[in-house]
């Protein structure tokens, strides 16, 4: 998105306040992680309609979801960026879940992070997403990153994750991607055209896919820490110190 003109050049520091929701996004995709090896929204949808179905669906999805759900110990989760909110899923599903991390990005990390991590990295998207038994899109808005194209390099029945931003994803590949197998199960909290989401995508809400509504980061304490981590850049500004969470200062000039 373009800065506003009246913005670049003035002088006018732009801070954002997305760090205070890295911890909420993590959880969220972890929960969202979990739910494509255990068929959640299919479990969940099942028992919602037993009262209506006298538990035909209940018993199904008892009897033939075992076969289709896997644990989370020794897959390969693989990590499209490694910031605040890449980093923290990588400690709560290593530590947590004994997966093994791997991550792309455009920069790599230090070593003494990978280290701390557990972390592998790969050189390229392609290297990846070919070894991920589930990769997790956690980078800024950007051009596309899961495409036709990239989508081919996945395992047949691997498992994607989107905690990032819609546009990212070309929601028509990732339809394919589902109907032809190549993903056995996605989990997506934003969309292209919000609140509008894909009809190819929802076809498979309650079975396939757990969609939710942009709710990643949306907790009471995510709230709070945006109005204190506001306070905290404003209060470093007027005190002469350097802002914590800058955006923009690469438009400001030296004068």
């Amino acid at each position: 998105m373009p800065w506003p003109a009246w913005l670049i050049g003035t002088g006018i520091i732009y801070c954002n306040s997305g760090l205070a929701a890295a911890e909420a996004v993590a959880d969220f995709g972890v929960a969202m992680i979990i739910s494509t090896f255990r068929h959640l929204p299919w479990c969940i949808t099942a028992a919602a309609s037993s009262a209506s179905d006298n538990g035909t669906a209940f018993r199904d999805c008892h009897k033939r979801a075992t076969t289709s759900s896997h644990n989370l110990r020794g897959r390969v989760l693989g990590l499209i960026g490694l910031g605040n909110i890449g980093q923290q899923i990588a400690r709560r599903c290593g530590a947590g879940f004994d997966m093994h991390i791997h991550y792309y990005d455009v920069v790599r990390k230090p070593a003494d992070l990978e280290r701390a991590l557990a972390a592998e990295f790969h050189e390229s998207l392609q290297s990846l997403l070919s070894v991920s038994d589930c990769a997790v899109l956690c980078t800024p808005a950007g051009g596309r990153i899961i495409t036709t194209e990239s989508l081919a390099w996945l395992r047949p029945g691997a498992r994607f994750v989107n905690v990032a931003r819609g546009s990212l994803v070309d929601e028509e590949a990732l339809a394919d991607a589902l109907d032809s197998g190549v993903l056995s199960a996605v989990a997506l909290d934003v969309f292209e055209d919000e609140p509008k989401i894909s009809e190819r995508l929802l076809k498979y809400a309650g079975s396939r896919a757990m969609l939710s509504c942009h709710n990643a980061g949306g907790t009471v304490e995510t709230h709070i820490g945006f109005e204190e981590l506001s306070m905290r850049n404003i209060m470093a500004v007027l005190s002469g110190r350097a802002p914590i969470t800058p955006v923009n200062l690469h438009f400001l000039s030296d004068d």
